[in-house]
């Protein structure tokens, strides 16, 4: 037993990232008010395919104001899945912190995924704070190598919100986005993006976006 925890120490490994992007857009939604953000995050793998980490950025919801959105997960992938828990903590705004388990497969090119909201607070018209939970997030996702080390992929989404009685969060949507990426050797991964969301989303403007990302 103690030769096999050795072992899994030896092959498990903590890797930070850091990134930069004109606009932080999440599921066809800008987090930053078309403002420009600053990510940080740090995980921990092993050869067993278990992961954990924590991210955090940045964020602006204009009326609502300034803040920093702060992320925990977990959970276990291969080359073909991913299943884990993520908790979405928001330090300035604590009626708006929420949990999600999620899932993916990917099979010949293209991952199908879902996230769940399992938890979370938020408030009606009235001001009064009541639990939520039910919403689905759905996507489709493709992408790979067009010349040179540039890579594009492209990402359908749909955001079903359940009638919470949270005016604001009851209409459900689609998006799409495509990501042109390359590696620059010795500086960092450029990704520029392009986004829309339906009218339902309150966020329909197309969003142009280059972001920035380095791991070490």
């Amino acid at each position: 037993a103690m030769g096999l925890m050795i072992s899994g120490a030896a092959n498990a490994a903590l890797e930070a990232n850091i990134g930069a992007t004109s606009n932080y857009v999440w599921r066809g939604m800008t987090q930053t008010d078309n403002q420009a953000a600053v990510s940080g995050g740090l995980d921990f793998t092993n050869e067993s395919g278990f992961y954990a980490g924590t991210w955090a950025s940045n964020i602006d919801w204009a009326a609502n104001g300034t803040g920093t959105e702060v992320d925990f997960y977990a959970g276990v992938s291969s080359d073909n899945y991913d299943v884990g828990v993520i908790y979405f903590y928001y330090p300035d705004h604590s009626n708006s912190d929420f949990s999600e388990v999620y899932g993916s497969y990917t099979l010949g090119g293209v991952t199908a995924g879902v996230a769940y909201t399992v938890s979370g607070v938020d408030e009606t018209a009235a001001g009064n704070e009541q639990y939520i939970e039910g919403d689905t997030y759905y996507y489709l996702s493709t992408g790979g190598e067009v010349t040179d080390g540039w890579s594009l992929s492209g990402t359908l989404g749909y955001y079903d919100f359940e009638d919470d009685g949270v005016a604001a969060t009851d209409t459900s949507f689609g998006h799409f986005q495509l990501d042109l990426s390359k590696s620059v050797e010795g500086f960092a991964d450029v990704t520029m993006s392009i986004s829309q969301a339906e009218a339902e989303s309150g966020d329909n403007d197309p969003k142009f976006f280059v972001s920035l990302s380095k791991s070490f």
